[in-house]
């Protein structure tokens, strides 16, 4: 999912501030979030989360990725 729909999710959970990162490792800043493929998550599914406790590890549209 994109990292827009992933931050509405966490939203509509009662959670309204989660942290991205670029999952290539090269630090680029996540401006238009539509733009963006959620490929991890920390902490994982199903486990409960406060705020900035999310962490949404994310790659362009098009760049490889573990996600099929």
């Amino acid at each position: 999912m994109n990292l827009q729909d992933a931050q509405n999710k966490i939203q509509a959970a009662g959670v309204f501030y989660s942290r991205s990162k670029d999952a290539s490792g090269r630090g680029r800043a996540q401006i238009l979030d539509r733009n963006w493929l959620v490929v991890s998550q920390s902490p994982g599914p199903g486990v409960a989360i406060g705020e900035g406790d999310a962490v949404l590890s994310v790659v362009k549209y098009g760049e490889p990725n573990s996600c099929r």
